[in-house]
């Protein structure tokens, strides 16, 4: 029955939850969109990309909301005790939904480390073309306008009556380059409807032509001055088309990259350590043998010191001094490479660090799933009388916590304040254990108040007796 009360409320929760995500990221990022003059199907595509993240959010937090409506209803129409006098035990009934939440945690892990990222890197690449694209042609009266490559244009009036008709209109034109900059004037102008979005056709009437030479003059020494009674200018719109770049291409980085990518990547940070340490230890190692040597790095000991056995002749003191300035020669360039060895160490430890983070972190929002719905299964019966409102309240404070201790506990581990599966499971560990003690509690039949609770009331009513 339990089983039948699920779906649903699941379902429709997922659907407000994702609506709501949806608003918020129009509402922050739509001011970057508008203006751009992007196709309908860039701005579908970047929240269908969105959608991913919007998703890991939302279903876990839909299975606590729809767990404890359905069990809470559970209570309040003793059903549950209906069920409880008919011998079926806690357990019983409630493992259909635990098989529930084991697919769901499967589901939402190969959609985490698999689907998500992929989501991750396009709407990035995504992100950056639109903010490549520049704004649509756009006229503003009494300013500059420059979003069209080598054309800066000055209108002194635009008709609200006639948008297209523009008034005491300055042009000026880069084509041929700053050094021989195009001064073009004219006392009004018509702007023609724009073909295909490449071509922008501007008529101009009763004007002049600036310019130091004609276009193919060999003698830069002219200058030249042009009237004209109408003059046709057409100019290239293609910088202000929206560009896709391939969206297969680009950096990947933590959030962009595949759950097996990053472990390989990690595996391959840990060797380079390692690598680093045992050059450490040969160098190490050399030092004070008086031998000559180079080791993998590319040190050279110098034959000529000798510091175990300083020479003695009549230059014995210059001998001496110039082994000492050798060795310390060496010794400087030895702390030098262990230095860099170390810097090596610390960065290449610091990066696999980043990466177990993310691994660790698509696992417990996975787990997260199961775990909820085994919070909300017993918690839905203490509600009772609740209802809607007050499932949603336990439901929201739940995740709350467990996204708060989520996110510090990825701060810290990236930091190297704490391990990194410590900061990404301690989330999942604290919530597993109050699910398992919820769960305990039901099933042992301990009622709805804990003991220490109702030792301190046995108490106190004791003291007023």
């Amino acid at each position: 029955m339990t089983l039948r009360m699920l779906p649903g409320p699941m379902l429709a929760w997922m659907g407000v939850l994702m609506f709501l995500l949806v608003m918020q990221f129009l509402i922050k990022y739509l001011p970057q969109l508008v203006g751009k003059g992007l196709p309908a199907m860039a701005i579908a595509e970047l929240v269908a990309y969105n959608l991913a993240y919007m998703l890991v959010l939302a279903v876990p937090m839909a299975a606590l909301i729809a767990t404890l409506m359905a069990f809470g209803k559970l209570a309040e129409s003793n059903a549950y005790a209906v069920i409880k006098g008919a011998g079926v035990s806690f357990p019983q009934l409630v493992w259909p939904v635990y098989v529930v939440g084991v697919l769901l945690t499967a589901s939402m892990w190969y959609f985490n480390t698999e689907i998500h990222p992929e989501a991750n890197f396009r709407a990035r690449n995504l992100w950056q073309d639109i903010r490549l694209a520049k704004p649509g042609f756009d006229l503003q009266a009494g300013e500059f306008y420059d979003g069209i490559e080598n054309y800066k244009i000055l209108v002194g009036d635009i008709p609200e009556s006639n948008p297209n008709l523009l008034n005491d209109i300055t042009i000026f034109d880069y084509t041929e380059g700053s050094r021989f900059r195009i001064d073009i004037r004219a006392s009004s102008g018509m702007l023609e409807p724009i073909k295909n979005g490449s071509t922008l056709n501007l008529v101009l009437f009763d004007g002049e032509i600036h310019r130091k030479r004609p276009p193919g003059s060999l003698d830069t020494d002219r200058y030249e001055k042009l009237s004209f009674k109408r003059h046709l200018l057409r100019i290239s719109m293609a910088d202000l088309n929206f560009r896709r770049s391939d969206p297969a291409e680009g950096r990947r980085t933590d959030r962009t990259m595949k759950s097996d990518e990053m472990k390989a990547l990690v595996d391959s940070l840990e060797t380079s350590a390692e690598d680093q340490k045992v050059r450490i230890r040969e160098v190490m190692a050399t030092l004070g043998t008086g031998t000559s040597t180079r080791n993998e790095m590319g040190l050279l000991i110098r034959d000529d010191v000798r510091l175990a056995a300083p020479k003695t002749s009549a230059n014995g003191g210059l001998v001496r001094l110039a082994s000492f300035d050798a060795a310390t020669k060496t010794m400087r360039s030895v702390r030098v490479l262990v230095d860099n060895a170390h810097r090596s160490i610390v960065w290449a430890k610091t990066k696999a660090d980043r990466y177990r983070v993310e691994i660790h972190k698509k696992y417990s929002l996975a787990l997260a799933c199961l775990i909820f719905i085994m919070i909300g299964a017993p918690l839905g019966l203490f509600v009772r009388r609740g209802g809607l409102g007050t499932s949603a309240v336990l439901a929201v404070a739940i995740f709350l916590f467990h996204w708060i201790s989520l996110a510090n506990g990825e701060k810290l581990a990236d930091r190297g304040l704490m391990e990194p599966w410590v900061g990404m499971w301690i989330a999942d560990i604290v919530t597993g254990f109050i699910a398992i003690y919820l769960t305990f509690f039901v099933w042992r039949d301990l009622h709805s108040i804990p003991r220490m609770s109702f030792s301190f009331s046995k108490t106190a009513k004791s003291e007023r007796q």
